[in-house]
């Protein structure tokens, strides 16, 4: 375990966040397909079309679902939960059931199927495999390899011919993908692809200046487009070029402390499944602006504001994670999990 990979959080709590996995993986309904389909034959339970990652109601959910059910077992090997993980990761990531969903992504018009988000979040799970020095890790990323493969080739084949950064606040972001991509890269040691994110993250983004966050968030954004970016740029650049582009990027830091410079995201209805999307944007922006502190040097007359606005952020979304309603329940214990235990760090 390195040192940006302590527990942040105590054995009761992350024994709440896994049982909002726990409850959700192999729950099938409800359940959102999304899928271009070709003929009548491409219809099918969501177990039938795929056969490990059909429950908590998508696909990418599903997928970080089984990630954070991961992450918790390798940093909390003795607690509680740990044969209730160890049965439920049994039971999805099979050889058999890898092979179905590899077999999905091949078939005709899924090219751009749960592109970047899902595909990230799917590097993501086999990164925290690979990094995790374990037998049962090593036998469930040998299931997932070939998906692996196939989900670390799209990639490939569609960066080079993205000629514009995304810029939403929901799934289809690139700078949130791109970063947990380029993270996986670098830990599986895919230099290639490593190199071809860099790449196009400094193109899109080198030049970028003034990004104003008075126009976020959108009234259903998950995700920060300005604090997504600048947390991706602290991957690449060193410590004194970053604050120089972040200054140009965001002029609006304080350099005082406070942290009512970036107002907190206010759900209305917890309910909603749109709206509720607000209080993963606190629990992504708590990330995040803990990502630029550490890409930041130790003087920066920034890091104050930027902090301060970090645990207000991270005080109001963990306190939304209590799985009353399904619609946020289903994914947002990943989002706690990846702040509290300092994920991406």
């Amino acid at each position: 375990m390195s040192s940006t990979e302590e527990k942040t959080v105590g054995a009761e709590e992350a024994s709440r966040f896994a049982d909002l996995a726990l409850q959700c993986v192999h729950q099938a309904y409800p359940n959102k397909i999304a899928h271009v389909m070709q003929s009548d034959e491409d219809t099918g339970t969501p177990k039938e079309l795929h056969p490990a990652f059909y429950g908590c109601f998508d696909w990418h959910s599903s997928v970080h679902g089984h990630w954070l059910l991961v992450r918790l077992l390798r940093l909390y090997p003795e607690a509680a939960f740990k044969s209730r993980i160890e049965a439920s990761l049994n039971q999805s990531l099979t050889v058999a059931n890898i092979a179905g969903e590899v077999a999905y992504f091949k078939a005709k018009g899924r090219a751009s199927y749960e592109r970047p988000y899902g595909l990230a979040w799917l590097l993501q799970l086999t990164a925290e495999l690979r990094e995790w020095q374990d037998p049962r890790a090593k036998g469930w990323l040998e299931a997932l390899e070939p998906l692996e493969t196939v989900v670390a080739t799209r990639f490939r084949e569609w960066l080079p011919k993205l000629a514009y950064a995304i810029r939403t606040g929901e799934h289809s972001q690139t700078a949130f993908a791109l970063g947990l991509a380029v993270d996986w890269a670098r830990i599986k040691g895919d230099v290639q692809l490593a190199a071809l994110i860099e790449q196009k993250a400094l193109e899109f983004h080198s030049g970028d200046t003034g990004c104003n966050l008075a126009f976020e968030p959108s009234g259903q954004d998950f995700l920060s487009p300005c604090l997504a970016e600048a947390d991706l740029m602290r991957r690449f650049l060193e410590p004194e070029a970053f604050a120089k582009w972040l200054a140009a990027f965001l002029p609006v830091i304080p350099k005082q402390a406070g942290a009512d410079w970036l107002p907190l995201g206010v759900v209305t209805d917890p309910s909603d499944g749109k709206l509720a999307h607000l209080d993963g944007l606190n629990l992504s922006r708590a990330w995040m602006l803990e990502g630029i502190l550490s890409g930041l040097p130790d003087g920066d007359p920034r890091r104050q504001a930027l902090k301060d606005a970090a645990v207000a952020h991270r005080l109001s979304g963990l306190a939304s994670v209590t799985g009353a309603h399904y619609e946020g329940g289903h994914w947002l214990g990943s989002f706690a999990v990846y702040l509290v235990t300092g994920r991406g760090l």
